[in-house]
């Protein structure tokens, strides 16, 4: 898969590409991360992305033409079959497990990344698919939110984690929380690992993890009980 990212602070990237399984991704060819400064498709002297918005308001908008001509380039570019062009603003819808695997039918997302008050309305209009959220909350701009997108579509992709059946358990991958799970030493500080996870019997090893994985959903996200109720 290749993600384009449109921002003008593509370095910004550099270590989320040089670190970690994103890194051998890219190494083993499964995926590509690629920035574009649009700030490079402007042609006055002043290299001006940004400027007040009409009507008033307080802050700057980014202007339209640099982002057009850079989306048109990476357009022309691209042999991508399946491509979709998502902006990160607070007013997308939500990003959750479901949209992530949606997003994982394409082989070519361009991701825009705004800053200062956002982007000229014609951007979204023309260019963009679909507005993407991480949370109620706003950022500098959307080059965390790109990361954010990034790699939980690329830890779907085959190949990327180590064994692919810890996506089966993990938390929303069945609508639920994930179990705690524990490691060695059997007791620390006094706190001991539940003996069942022990015992080597499988199943009620499974019955455990089930009626655990419940009861931290009940206790912590009811509404994801609800959307399974009403399926």
């Amino acid at each position: 898969m290749i993600f384009d990212v449109l921002t003008l602070f593509p370095s910004l990237f550099d270590n989320f590409r040089n670190e970690s399984l994103i890194q051998k991704a890219i190494e083993n060819g499964i995926l590509e991360i690629r920035t574009t400064n649009f700030r490079d498709y402007t042609y006055d002297r002043h290299n001006t992305v940004d400027d007040y918005p009409f009507g008033g308001g307080s802050g700057m908008l980014l202007k339209p033409e640099p982002i057009f001509m850079a989306h048109a380039d990476l357009m022309q570019k691209t042999e991508a079959s399946k491509t979709r062009t998502i902006y990160m603003s607070p007013s997308g819808t939500t990003l959750n497990h479901q949209k992530v695997i949606e997003l994982t039918n394409y082989d070519h997302l361009v991701i825009l990344c705004g800053r200062y008050e956002g982007v000229d309305q014609r951007v979204i209009d023309k260019l963009v698919d679909e507005e993407i959220s991480i949370g109620d909350y706003v950022l500098f701009g959307g080059e965390l939110p790109a990361m954010v997108l990034i790699e939980a579509i690329s830890r779907q992709l085959e190949g990327v984690l180590g064994n692919n059946e810890s996506l089966l358990s993990e938390s929303f991958s069945n609508g639920l929380l994930e179990y705690p799970q524990y490691t060695k030493p059997r007791e620390y500080c006094g706190l001991k690992v539940p003996e069942v996870l022990l015992s080597g019997n499988h199943k009620a090893i499974a019955q455990w993890k089930k009626e655990k994985s419940l009861e931290k959903t009940k206790e912590r996200r009811p509404d994801l009980l609800l959307k399974i109720k009403k399926q």
